[in-house]
């Protein structure tokens, strides 16, 4: 296979690495993009399902044909039950916003079609993916295809949107990347099972038997988790146990009943955050999480990602047609506001629902007075609304 040159050279085939190549194609900039993923692979794993208004606005771009407001759902707030006392959370009220729920593995399918109307290169199933010469003004990316062929891409710039286990990451020098990292003392105890919304709206529940959170996935596919040990076997525990467990951990005097079926899927997810500073390096840049990663209690995963896009897009435009250097050398700077913030966001609502095995008896009811605060209070629950729904994207390098 011939070596290929292209603008922009993308690692990573998941929504942010596709994002960016569509926004820099209707600016007319041109990309190639290679991932270790088959397309497959990507399409059919179930992740976050949770999209800011901001990341809704951005699946609008003309030429995505995105279906986020035919398959995808409008909700409008979250519960957040408390000892079994619900907390509804009305989120136009509070802010005049709402979130949508539209599982990534939906938004891959969007944004690969849109890739593919495009006729510009995608390469699935790579191997051997490395990055060289980032710190000059023609970086590449090596990598072997599908087919047993070696692939080299000369760009002029280098993204990196290849998760946490990517390469990207460790092409920025030891010497020069600081890794900021928080492990949390519990994990999630994850299902996906075939039923119907138990509710409306996601339902964040504390309880005395720890975390639950009662999320969805479409019409007849639902996810929940509840807290557990990080050891945890999935083996230990039974479909009958796990519902009952899950039961226990949202009753309340109202009665609210789970709607069940059968479990097709049972996994424990650890609970981290990350952030790697700075999120570029020579003609390399990082996005999404090969930068930085949040537990999921604040739904800003995927959502910081997407925000990372809306900051580098222009700003790569600004670079290659009006050789606008500055506007890149201040990615970094501009986008890991946004990072702190949500990292902040994510690490409270993590703390003020969890249980905390490691908590002394006053941290234990400090982060209860901390709940009590926010949900009683007009403003507090104007702030995590504010904070759930995301804020303004910031699409301009000051």
């Amino acid at each position: 296979m011939p070596d290929l040159h292209t603008d922009v050279a993308i690692v990573g085939a998941g929504p942010a690495g596709l994002m960016l190549a569509h926004l820099l194609h209707v600016a007319g900039i041109d990309s190639v993009v290679v991932d270790n993923r088959s397309h497959d692979d990507i399409a059919t794993t179930h992740r976050a399902g949770i999209l800011e208004a901001a990341s809704v606005r951005m699946l609008e771009t003309p030429g995505i044909d995105s279906r986020v407001h035919t398959a995808g759902h409008r909700h409008d707030g979250i519960d957040i039950r408390v000892d079994g006392v619900s907390h509804p959370l009305d989120f136009p009220d509070l802010v005049g916003e709402s979130v949508w729920l539209y599982p990534q593995n939906e938004i891959y399918v969007d944004l690969a079609a849109a890739r593919a109307r495009t006729g510009r290169p995608t390469f699935h199933a790579v191997t051997d993916t490395r990055l060289d010469a980032v710190e000059s003004q023609s970086p590449q990316v090596r990598a072997v295809t599908d087919d047993g062929e070696p692939l080299t891409v000369t760009a002029r710039y280098v993204v990196g949107a290849d998760g946490s286990r990517g390469p990207s990451r460790a092409s920025i020098p030891e010497t020069t990347r600081k890794r900021f990292f928080h492990e949390y003392p519990f994990a999630w105890f994850g299902i996906l099972c075939e039923a119907p919304p138990s509710h409306e709206v996601l339902i964040y529940s504390r309880s005395a038997r720890g975390f639950a959170l009662i999320s969805q996935r479409s019409d007849t596919v639902q996810r929940m988790y509840f807290q557990a040990p990080p050891d945890t076997e999935v083996a230990d525990w039974s479909d009958d146990r796990i519902w009952t467990e899950l039961q226990a951990r949202v009753e309340g005097p109202d009665g609210f009943a789970l709607r069940t079926g059968p479990i097709i899927d049972k996994t424990v997810l650890p609970f981290r955050s990350a952030v790697t500073e700075p999120m570029q390096h020579g003609s390399l840049f990082l996005a999404g999480d090969s930068a930085h990663t949040v537990p999921p209690t604040g739904a800003k995963g995927l959502n910081l990602a997407f925000a990372d896009v809306a900051v580098l897009a222009p700003a790569l435009v600004r670079a290659l047609q009006d050789s606008d250097a500055e506007a890149l050398a201040r990615y970094s700077a501009t986008a890991t506001k946004r990072v702190w913030k949500a990292q902040n966001f994510s690490y409270q609502m993590t703390r003020m629902l969890h249980t905390d095995p490691t908590a002394d008896p006053f941290e234990a009811r400090r982060s209860l007075g901390e709940l009590d605060s926010i949900l009683t209070s007009d403003h507090g629950r104007r702030y995590l609304a504010e904070c759930y729904t995301g804020w303004p994207h910031t699409t301009t390098i000051p």
